[in-house]
């Protein structure tokens, strides 16, 4: 009868490994593979979101365009609602426990006779309890012009109250209602001027690197005279010859405009001497002897290599919009009453004296302050994952 031998135990050697499976890929190369197959859009995210201050500073301008969205629900009263009264009232500080219990509330505020000047300035009276909330109900608007509605974000439990958590501006008026109002303004001239910026600098440098010759010449001289001109003078010279009675809107496109036109050569550049190398490639030779036009071969064949490029120069591109807008309206050469911006609010700051008396008055510029590193943080991440090898 024969007996099964047990295998004996060898010192000093181990085992052979059992040969992988056919097709199997190994865990230690999964990521290895994921990445060699993974799209370039894909790697971009990859990439991106180890950047902590660009996801931080994704997240932040995400916040500010919703808010400027939805502006009318997040203010606590429009931006031109005002209280002469209560002209530059200090900012009230919100506190949440009243009598033991959780209660919202701000203190109201009463007057003093200033010792010197003596004129009337504002005190908060930590005796009168004004109880604030959530969803409260206040002064009536359409949101987003269409539904009728009077819910705020935060506001006063009765209407009419002074609530003024960033303080009052020389016409009694909400300065943080008119920052969120501003942010509609500001934010949205320069989203228009770096689309349009983005559309001319695309369009004439993708010319002027395809086609070459007399073309790319015309293209860069006028590039060049572009980036000669003084801005500065321009604008202050095409605002005296603006007349006063001018709508807020045609100064709104004006100023756009203007931004746009000054915007689109750094980007112009750039996408010509990337043609300049790309219209010698095997795929555009081929689409060119399939019959594809200028401007097939640019938006469908060459463009979309220069994609993460144009996101990233977008993102940094804006926030040099945002101060150049703010800059303007500030020195009164921009956007002016009753228009309402970060830039146009900041005029009432222009005076020492008024800034070391109300200090408040200068929340404005952190609005801009917060925006612009959130975007240049959001930029110089997108700049790095644009290139992922």
């Amino acid at each position: 009868m024969e007996t099964i031998s047990q295998p004996q135990e060898v010192v000093g050697k181990t085992a052979p490994a059992p040969a992988p499976l056919r097709g199997a890929v190994p865990v230690a190369d999964n990521d290895n593979v994921a990445i060699e197959v993974a799209s370039q859009w894909k790697l971009m995210w990859w990439k991106f979101r180890k950047h902590k201050l660009a996801v931080l500073g994704g997240i932040v301008v995400v916040i500010y365009y919703f808010i400027a969205i939805f502006a009318n629900f997040f203010a606590p009263v429009a931006s031109d609602t005002y209280i002469a009264d209560y002209a530059f009232a200090p900012p009230q500080s919100i506190n949440f426990i009243h009598d033991g219990r959780f209660q919202p509330y701000v203190n109201g505020y009463k007057f003093e006779r200033d010792e010197v000047s003596f004129k009337k300035i504002w005190v908060l009276d930590e005796e009168k309890i004004i109880p604030i909330g959530l969803f409260v109900q206040g002064e009536p608007y359409k949101l987003l012009g269409i539904i009728d509605t009077n819910i705020h974000l935060i506001g006063p439990l009765t209407v009419g109250e002074p609530f003024y958590p960033l303080g009052a501006d020389k016409s009694g008026r909400d300065i943080l209602s008119r920052m969120i109002y501003s942010s509609r303004v500001s934010l949205s001239i320069s989203l228009f001027a770096v689309v349009l910026s983005l559309t001319l600098g695309i369009a004439l440098g993708g010319i002027s690197g395809l086609l070459g010759g007399v073309v790319d010449n015309l293209i860069q001289r006028l590039i060049e005279f572009t980036r000669s001109v003084p801005l500065l003078p321009i604008i202050i010279a095409v605002a005296a010859l603006v007349p006063i009675d001018w709508d807020v809107v045609l100064v709104y496109f004006m100023i756009t405009i203007l931004l746009a036109l000054a915007g689109w050569t750094d980007l112009a550049r750039v996408v010509r001497g990337r043609f300049l190398a790309l219209r010698e490639e095997d795929f555009v030779l081929a689409a060119r002897l399939d019959g594809a036009k200028s401007g097939r071969l640019i938006f469908r064949h060459m463009l979309p290599s220069l994609y993460s490029h144009i996101i990233a120069s977008l993102t940094l591109t804006v926030p040099g919009l945002i101060i150049a807008e703010t800059a303007l309206s500030y020195l009164g050469v921009g956007l002016r009453p009753p228009a309402v911006s970060w830039g146009v609010q900041l005029q009432e700051a222009q005076k020492i004296n008024v800034i070391a008396t109300y200090p408040w008055l200068m929340f404005p510029a952190f609005a801009v302050i917060v925006i612009v590193l959130a975007f240049n943080f959001l930029g110089d991440g997108l700049r790095d994952a644009a290139d992922p090898y």
